[in-house]
């Protein structure tokens, strides 16, 4: 049977998809909540959020800017999703109030509820019904995530809808799965049971029973903890799944299969009859192979949120996805751009040299893209030292503008040459504001979404990696451009811009003919980079820095007996090395990333998912700091199938 992704709720979040008909079809789901903080998202969408406060902004083929949660929905299942996907408070509200001013309620007091718990419901069905796996129909099974603390305020017309919804649809069409943390006193060892107790009847309070608990711990539970959590929680023991350490997050799905998840799952839909056995094979192969990449691979990561990994998710899923492809051990070195610049030779020069060192011992280095003025000089001296020291190098948006700057400033020798956007007044802008942008409004202004990209270089590497395609299709977020009155300039003393837009003005992709490989776009290829499927951008820097590239473009942007029973979302096989310093989290590493900052020890466990014809999650939980945290919900239809997470 399938599951369809539909939508995520992001007063912290929710996904789902739905289901009409009852035949099986192929198709997995999952989900990722990644912080244990409440977010009301009174936004309308991701777009304004400092990446410190949520990590990276994820942008989709229709432009929409949405929590990082949806990528890892794509890239697990590989589809497409649409803004719509993404439901968060502000949307919700903003819909009423629009209608109310519309006057569709004329007569009424508009109310939270039944008002505002209606929009959701309909939101959730309306979407639903909207394939995002290319096929034709409604999914058969709908799976939505509700993020955030039972007994948030935020919270509370999320969970009051979801609540009216599975009244609605009845006994058998709704199953809800709790997930809840039972810590472990380290001292004896002891598995305490109250937080999932407490949450459990916290959530009974707000009209909703868990069918199914699944226990976050660092290790298995035990038998008379089962035995009292079934009692006290009245959920029948084989429904109280436990979710421990493992060595790689790719054991989950088979440690949810032995425990019998799905069947749990499937019993609570009355879809046991029309499931068939999980298939896992590959799954279970890649568990074996996971672990056994050992030659390494070193890139450096030249940025500005170099404290937060989330902030550079998809690039990092997009360099695993292609050092895998490559048959290489990715360890990416973390450096704070402005650690290069010369003021910090002057304030910090240890932290000066550990950077500039870190930098001299990478096989390649990236520069991805951001805003603001802060590292940009960090970001234009790792650019030239890749450029004079033919190193591999990388450029996306605002990585691709400094690349530029660093030409501009070191060949043509234009000192002055930079971006309107962190020098007004430069008179060399190289790089300048979109006339179609608009400098009053933030939110939703930005050249956004899947735009195309012609190749009018048709001899050069990106072509031969994208398999000499005549034009590609990569999505976009920018403000700023490439200043069309500097190209003539720039390209006769040795760069050349290869890919432009259907209007030949604007620069999408630039090279450096004369290096092994020197590569900027103005687009965001990590978006579209799946497991066994790397970007084609992604899999050339990772070929150059490993000696491979030219076996690559020689067989046109593919790698020759590729692993993709190993290619994963980037977890275990992945080192990520704060400027040298592993950093532990005190509960081992979160998604693979070693960091020091305080969101690395919320998202212990990552991901639920199911395989193509099982239902079963592929896994994740969360650490939780307090008592409560994390109810779970799943459900299922009646006309509809809707299986729900609820954290």
């Amino acid at each position: 049977m399938s599951i369809n992704l539909g939508i995520d709720l992001d007063f912290d979040s929710v996904t789902e998809s739905h289901s009409k008909s009852q035949k099986a079809k192929k198709g997995q789901s999952l989900r990722k909540y990644r912080h244990c903080e409440k977010d009301p998202y009174l936004n309308t969408d991701a777009g304004t959020m400092s990446p410190f406060e949520h990590g990276e902004v994820f942008v989709l083929d229709d432009g929409g800017e949405v929590d990082l949660d949806l990528g890892n929905y794509e890239r697990f299942l590989d589809i497409k999703l649409t803004r719509d996907n993404n439901i968060t408070t502000g949307k919700i509200y903003q819909s009423v109030i629009d209608k109310e001013r519309r006057g569709d309620y004329l007569g009424k007091t508009v109310q939270v509820v039944p008002h505002i718990t209606d929009a959701i419901q309909e939101w959730i069905e309306r979407v639903a019904k909207i394939p995002v796996d290319g096929q034709e129909g409604p999914a058969d099974v709908c799976v939505i995530e509700l993020g955030g603390t039972i007994g948030d305020i935020e919270s509370m017309p999320f969970i009051e809808a979801l609540g009216q919804f599975s009244y609605r649809v009845g006994s058998g069409n709704f199953c809800l799965i709790h997930v809840s943390l039972v810590p472990v006193l380290n001292v004896v060892g002891e598995q305490k049971t109250k937080p999932t107790q407490h949450s459990v009847r916290g959530l009974r309070g707000l009209g909703l029973t868990p069918n199914i608990l699944a226990c976050r711990s660092t290790k298995a539970l035990d038998e008379n903890v089962k035995r009292k959590l079934a009692q006290f929680c009245h959920i029948p023991e084989e429904n109280i799944v436990t979710l421990y350490d493992v060595p790689n997050i790719w054991h989950v799905p088979l440690l949810l299969k032995d425990q019998k998840a799905h069947e749990a799952i499937l019993k609570g839909l009355n879809l046991l009859g029309v499931a068939r056995k999980p298939e896992l094979k590959e799954w279970t192969a890649r568990t074996k192979i996971f672990d056994t990449l050992h030659d390494p691979v070193r890139i450096a990561m030249v940025g500005k949120y170099t404290g937060l990994s989330d902030s550079y998710l998809s690039v990092l899923k997009a360099l695993l996805h292609a050092s895998v492809a490559c048959h290489r051990k990715l360890i990416v070195e973390w450096i704070a751009a402005s650690d290069l610049e010369d003021s910090t030779a002057k304030e910090a020069p240890d932290v000066y040299k550990a950077a500039w060192d870190l930098l001299k011992g990478v096989d390649g280095v990236l520069v991805p893209g951001g805003f603001g003025d802060r590292g940009v000089q960090g970001k234009i001296l790792a650019a030239k030292y890749a450029r004079e020291k033919k190193v591999p190098f990388l450029g996306i948006c605002l990585g691709m503008q400094i690349a530029v700057i660093e030409f501009a400033r070191s060949v043509l020798g234009l000192h002055d040459a930079n971006s309107t956007e962190f020098d007004p007044e430069t008179t060399n802008p190289c790089v300048i504001f979109m006339p179609e942008g608009s400098k009053t409004h933030m939110g939703g202004t930005m050249r956004l979404g899947s735009r195309r990209t012609y190749f009018n270089v048709t001899d050069c590497i990106s072509a031969k990696l994208y398999g000499n395609v005549s034009f590609v299709d990569e999505r976009h977020r920018h403000r700023y451009e490439v200043n069309p009155n500097m190209i003539s300039k720039l390209e006769n003393v040795g760069l050349s811009f290869v890919g432009r837009d259907e209007t030949g003005q604007r620069m999408e992709i630039v090279e450096l003919p004369s290096h092994p490989y020197f590569v900027g776009v103005q687009f965001h290829p990590e978006f579209k980079s799946r497991p066994g499927k790397p970007s084609a951008l992604f899999l050339g820097l990772i070929a150059a820095a490993c000696g491979r590239l030219e076996t690559v473009l020689h067989d046109n942007g593919h790698v020759r007996k590729p692993l993709t029973s190993a290619m994963s979302n980037g977890h275990s096989m992945m080192e990520i090395h704060q400027n040298g310093g592993a950093i532990k989290s005190s509960n081992g590493s979160v998604n693979g990333v070693y960091s020091n900052d305080m969101h690395s020890i919320l998202p212990q466990f990552k991901t639920w998912s199911t395989t193509r014809a099982s239902c079963i999650a592929n896994a994740r939980a969360h650490f939780v700091c307090k008592m409560g945290r994390f109810p779970s919900i799943i459900w299922k239809h009646s006309q509809y199938i809707v299986p729900c997470f609820l954290f």
